[in-house]
């Protein structure tokens, strides 16, 4: 099974879908930077708001983000969990050693709200638009040539990667992987062998097969000359109200810079 992709909702017709891919990716870059400066409590709220309003007008299912957060949320989670426990000096609860600390808890709030915002952000600007238009426009905003071919095969092969895991996975579990005595809080050496040799295999594979994409797009005239990108050109009523869209974007994010920088003043 190959992971899942992110041009499943791409052809939605909701407004976030309808907004014009340049301003799209500007406007969101922005608001996430914005949400990036937030560290006051009273911010998280309007932000969690604005970001749950922005994936609700994106016409996007909550389980297209649910999946998509798992394994982020996995990794945030093993981050933050320590924090109550140990920042911070004001002790609101103990239990023997065990003690919940208030700044650790407002320090994990807040890790974790800007965490979850700016994901479903980015999330909100992957599932709204086709991969290969977000190439298109940073390539017209002057992201080199050699940088957007990267990305675009390193999202391209991705998939072809995981699907030549999960095969090589599937072949070891009907050869007996995973089958034998589990034995709790025991290293087993010989399963870290037979993992470190599918990692190795993994390697060489993607390994040999971008020898072969490369001299493939070499015979075909890769690096003998830039095509130039063309952008479509959206009608002017979509025009109008992408940029009434990206005008309320960017003031909002404007008003978390600003509100950051008065609460902090004071």
């Amino acid at each position: 099974m190959a992971f899942a992709s992110l041009d499943a909702y791409v052809h939605g017709s909701s407004i976030i879908h309808r907004w014009r891919p340049a301003l799209k990716l500007v406007s969101l870059l922005l608001l996430m930077f914005a949400f990036a400066t937030v560290h006051h409590l009273v911010l998280l709220v309007p932000m969690v708001g604005v970001t749950a309003l922005l994936y609700g007008s994106s016409g996007l299912p909550l389980r297209f983000l649910r999946q998509r957060l798992s394994y982020p949320g996995l990794f945030i989670l093993a981050v933050v969990i320590l924090l109550p426990l140990t920042a911070g000096d004001t002790v609101i609860w103990q239990w023997g050693w065990l003690s919940l600390r208030q700044e650790g808890i407002e320090a994990m709030a807040l890790v974790v709200c800007r965490f979850v915002s700016i994901l479903t952000i980015g999330f909100i600007l992957l599932g709204t638009t086709p991969f290969l238009t977000i190439i298109q426009t940073m390539r017209s905003l002057g992201l080199p040539v050699i940088l957007a071919d990267m990305t675009l095969l390193s999202y391209r092969y991705l998939y072809e990667i995981a699907d030549t895991l999960f095969t090589m996975q599937q072949a070891m579990r009907l050869r007996g992987f995973g089958y034998g005595e589990k034995r709790w809080f025991r290293i087993n050496p010989r399963i870290l062998q037979q993992l470190a040799t599918l990692t190795g295999s993994l390697l060489i594979r993607s390994y040999e097969r971008s020898e072969r994409v490369y001299k493939a797009m070499r015979l075909r005239g890769y690096g003998y000359g830039v095509q130039p990108t063309i952008m479509g050109t959206p009608n002017q009523r979509r025009d109008v109200r992408s940029w009434g869209l990206t005008a309320v974007i960017v003031m909002i994010a404007a008003g978390f810079v600003i509100a950051e920088i008065g609460l902090s003043v004071v």
